[in-house]
């Protein structure tokens, strides 16, 4: 079976007010690109990964004009995937929700969200704790709660998947250098509290013996900011449970690489213009973490980047079609299950 995660950027504007593609030479929100263009570029990556089930990180908005299912049902559709049903959880007020798109011949999945706990409650809730040690709980929650599905495959094997889009730690707008460490730390503060409500979540699941997948956009990652040492540990690295037993981690090659020589190169899921620089800049936002009963066959995982995976690369239509598609590159790991 193979699972993805997939952060596109703008879906939500390759529909119209209706919900209806727009499959034109207009512009998308992506520079220039036209929305024809996204669009196939799309379709060629969907049809390229071939995966059972994909959450997809900035799915379209779901509202009282728009609703999510139907536009990515007629995505899917569109381009005769087989991936063509979906589903989201906890709606939300931004433009980016978070969905299941699945092949229904492959699993079934149902949205399944855990009533929890004061110390781990609903994820459309909020979640009190001390952000700054001050003896002062703070009210934390989630712009966009995670995505709770019960997945079950042809075989009858039973997964928990969590979907999620974790806050990101960048100061955004014209803002002075003080503001912006100040933004910065804050940022870095809800982002790790956040990560610590998921780890919650998580460990309950451990504890109850289930077979667990936690995917999506962390927006971060070992070593990626310089607030890391300030605080001591990445909020990936919480989720993961670095520094548990082997039996309390979950596992996702990518999220370790920060351990090896130094000098090695580093993994990248997605890839940004800095206008400042006149550059782009690689990170590591996306992963497929496998709590570590799915990890006895020795699962696989691959980033699907156009320059650093060989087949890609190799590839010019699906090449083309990455760098087109979206900001970021899909992630899938592959489980006999």
């Amino acid at each position: 079976m193979r699972i993805a995660t997939y952060n596109v950027e703008w879906f939500t504007n390759l529909f119209d007010r209706r919900g209806r593609l727009l499959d034109d030479d207009q512009w998308s929100s992506r520079y220039n690109v036209t929305r024809a263009q996204q669009l196939g570029a799309l379709g060629i990556v969907f049809t390229a990964i071939n995966a059972d089930a994909v959450l997809i990180v900035e799915a379209p908005d779901d509202n009282s004009r728009r609703k999510t299912v139907p536009m990515l049902e007629s995505f899917a559709a569109y381009f005769n995937l087989r991936q063509r049903r979906a589903l989201i959880g906890f709606s939300n007020e931004t433009q980016q929700q978070i969905a299941l798109l699945y092949d229904p011949d492959a699993v079934s999945a149902v949205f399944d969200p855990q009533e929890g706990t004061e110390d781990c409650p609903r994820f459309d809730r909020s979640l009190k704790i001390d952000l700054d040690i001050d003896d002062t709980l703070d009210t934390v929650t989630f712009s966009k709660p995670p995505l709770e599905v019960a997945l079950t495959t042809r075989a009858g094997k039973t997964v928990r998947l969590i979907g999620v889009h974790i806050k990101s730690k960048a100061p955004h707008g014209e803002i002075d250098a003080t503001s912006e460490v100040r933004i910065a730390i804050e940022n870095r503060r809800k982002q790790l509290a956040q990560c610590i409500w998921l780890r919650r979540r998580i460990d309950a699941h451990l504890d109850a013996g289930d077979s667990l997948i936690v995917l999506g956009d962390f927006n971060d990652g070992p070593g990626l900011d310089e607030y890391e040492q300030l605080f001591g540990r990445s909020g990936l690295e919480i989720a993961v449970g670095e520094g548990s037993p082997p039996e309390r981690r979950m596992r996702d090659p990518h999220a370790r690489l920060r351990h090896s020589h130094s000098l090695a190169a580093q993994p990248a899921s997605a890839r940004f213009w800095l206008p400042e620089a006149h550059q782009y800049f690689s990170a590591m936002l996306d992963y497929v973490l496998l709590s570590p009963d799915l990890c006895v066959d020795d699962p696989a995982w691959r980033i699907w980047h156009p320059f650093d995976d060989p087949v890609c690369y190799r590839t010019p239509e699906l090449r083309e079609a990455l760098l087109q598609a979206s900001d970021h590159f899909p992630v899938t790991v592959d489980i006999p299950i």
